[in-house]
C-alpha cells in the first residue's frame, strides 16, 4: 500500500448520516468533559491521577503490564525496586506531560514536539526511522501490511502529517474527524523504531488540546482500545485494504463519546470525595491547608518526603500530620521495604473501581 497525504481525501465523504450523528454525540460529551474538568480547582490533581491511568492502559496495549499499587507506590521515584514495566509506564506519563507543556506553551503540535514525546517515552534520541520498518503479518505468517521502508519517504510523510495537523492546506472537516485521520496516518507511517503506538495515542489528546477542545489532557482512549483491540486493529487494516475510512472514523467517534462519559463520571466522583475530605480535615485538624488536600489527591500513595516538599515543613512535622490522618481514618499506612506509604484509600478505591466499571461497560 502506498500512503497518500491525508489532504488528498475528500472531506465530503465524512458527511454521512451515521458519522454526523456520532460526531454530534462525541462533541457534546467532550464539551461536557471540558467543563467538568474545569470544576476541579487544582488541575494538577486530574493531570497526576488520570494521566497515570492512561499510561497504564496505553502500555497494556503493548503488553507492558503493571499494577495500580506498583504505579502509585513508585511514582516520582527512582527506586531500583520499581519494575521495568512500572518504569516504562511512568516514562509514558512523563512523555505526555512534556508534550502537553509544549502544546500549551506554543499552541502548536509540531513534529519536534512529537519527537520530544517519543524521546521521553523511549529514553533515546533515535528520531525518525532510518531503516526499513517491521512487516505486519497475519496468523499464518503472510505479510498484510508493510510500513514505508525508505527514510526519505518517512520524513516526507511526517512533514505532510504536520501540515495536516495545522490545517495546511485547509481540510474542511471537524477536528474530531481529523483526529481520527491523523491517528490512522501516524500508525501507518510507523515513523519510529519503537513506541509508535504509545506516541500515537499521546498525539490524540495533544491534538484535542491544540484545538482547544480540552484545556488539559484528560481524554484517554487507550482503555477503550484495550477493550476493543480486535476491532481497532481490524479497522486500521480495513482502511489500508479497502479505503474504509468511514468505518474507522465511526469507531474513533464512539471511542471519544464513551471515554468522555466515563471520564466525566470519574471526575465528578473525585470532586465529591475531595470536598468531603476537605471539610472533615478542616473541621478536625489545625494543620489543615489546601496544599495538604492537593497532595493527598495528587498522590494516592503519598510519602513523608512529598508532604515536606509540598507543604514546606520539616520531616518531623510531615510525619506527625500523616500519622494523625491515619489515626483519623483518612489514610492507611503501609511499610514497603524501607519506606512508609500513606494511602488515600477512598481515592485509590475510586480510581480502581472506575477502571472496573469501564471494563464492564466495554465488555
Amino acid at each position: 500500500m502506498t500512503i497518500q497525504p491525508l489532504s488528498a481525501l475528500d472531506p465530503a465523504r465524512f458527511e454521512t448520516a451515521p458519522i454526523l450523528k456520532g460526531l454530534a454525540s462525541a462533541s457534546r460529551n467532550l464539551a461536557e468533559l471540558k467543563g467538568v474538568a474545569a470544576s476541579i480547582p487544582n488541575q494538577s490533581i486530574l493531570i497526576n491521577t488520570l494521566t497515570l491511568q492512561e499510561a497504564k492502559d496505553s502500555s497494556a496495549i503493548e503488553n507492558i503490564v503493571t499494577t495500580h499499587d506498583d504505579l502509585y507506590r513508585d511514582e516520582d521515584s527512582s527506586e531500583a525496586a520499581a519494575s521495568i514495566a512500572t518504569k516504562e509506564v511512568l516514562c509514558y506519563r512523563q512523555a505526555l506531560r512534556v508534550g502537553f507543556e509544549r502544546v500549551r506553551e506554543h499552541g502548536l503540535l509540531t513534529l519536534n514536539t512529537i519527537l520530544d514525546v517519543q524521546a521521553e517515552l523511549e529514553c533515546n534520541l533515535s528520531g525518525l526511522r532510518k531503516l526499513p520498518g517491521t512487516a505486519l503479518r497475519d496468523g499464518v505468517g503472510r505479510t498484510v501490511y508493510l510500513s514505508p521502508q525508505d527514510a526519505n519517504q518517512v520524513a516526507a510523510l511526517m512533514g505532510d502529517l504536520e501540515r495536516f495537523i495545522h490545517d495546511e492546506p485547509h481540510f474542511d472537516a471537524d477536528p474530531l474527524i481529523k483526529m481520527a485521520l491523523i491517528h490512522h496516518q501516524f500508525e501507518s507511517i510507523h515513523p519510529f523504531y519503537d513506541g509508535n503506538g504509545r506516541t500515537g495515542r499521546i498525539v490524540n489528546v495533544l491534538y484535542l488540546v491544540k484545538e482547544k477542545l480540552l484545556d488539559i489532557p484528560v481524554l484517554y482512549l487507550s482503555r477503550h482500545i484495550v477493550r476493543t483491540k480486535p476491532d481497532y486493529y481490524r479497522l486500521l487494516q480495513t482502511v489500508r485494504e479497502h479505503d474504509a475510512w468511514e468505518d474507522w472514523v465511526l469507531y474513533m467517534l464512539t471511542a471519544i463519546e464513551r471515554t468522555a462519559r466515563q471520564t466525566i463520571a470519574t471526575i465528578q466522583s473525585i470532586r465529591v470525595l475531595l470536598l468531603e475530605t476537605k471539610q472533615k480535615i478542616r473541621a478536625g485538624y489545625k494543620f489543615y491547608s489546601q496544599d495538604l488536600i492537593n497532595n493527598l489527591f495528587s498522590h494516592p500513595y503519598t510519602k513523608i518526603e512529598f508532604i515536606q516538599r509540598d507543604l514546606g515543613v520539616s520531616r518531623i512535622t510531615a510525619t506527625k500530620y500523616l500519622d494523625e490522618l491515619v489515626i483519623g481514618g483518612f489514610l492507611d499506612k503501609r511499610k514497603i521495604g524501607r519506606s512508609n506509604y500513606y494511602v488515600n484509600r477512598p481515592l485509590y478505591a475510586l480510581l480502581t473501581q472506575a477502571e472496573a466499571a469501564a471494563a464492564t461497560a466495554g465488555s
